[in-house]
């Protein structure tokens, strides 16, 4: 408990940064027209590749008997995963829906 509580302490500024982009962003959504979504959704998919990179280093990087930066990187791997797989499937079917009929 003591070693989270040092963490804390020690990445305040970060945490603070962290909480405020997460507020930031769900504003900035709220406001998106529905126009906008699938080509967000797909700078949404590169983000989310970006973050699965970076949790693969994270795991790579880290010492084998850490196993908080292994267990973070992994988290991190398998939501971007998911966040990549759902934001294809959904940007295919919206794409669907502006395809002509026969």
């Amino acid at each position: 408990m003591t070693g989270l509580m040092q963490f804390i302490s020690d990445n305040l500024q970060i945490i603070y940064i962290l909480i405020l982009a997460i507020f930031v962003g769900v504003e900035v959504i709220k406001h998106i027209p529905a126009v906008l979504h699938t080509p967000l959704m797909s700078g949404a998919n590169a983000l989310s590749g970006v973050v699965v990179i970076g949790a693969i280093l994270v795991m790579l990087q880290s010492d084998p008997d850490d196993y908080f930066a292994l267990a973070l990187g992994f988290i991190g791997v398998v939501l971007g995963i998911i966040n990549v797989v759902g934001g294809f499937a959904v940007t295919g079917r919206m794409l669907q829906m502006f395809k002509k009929k026969n």
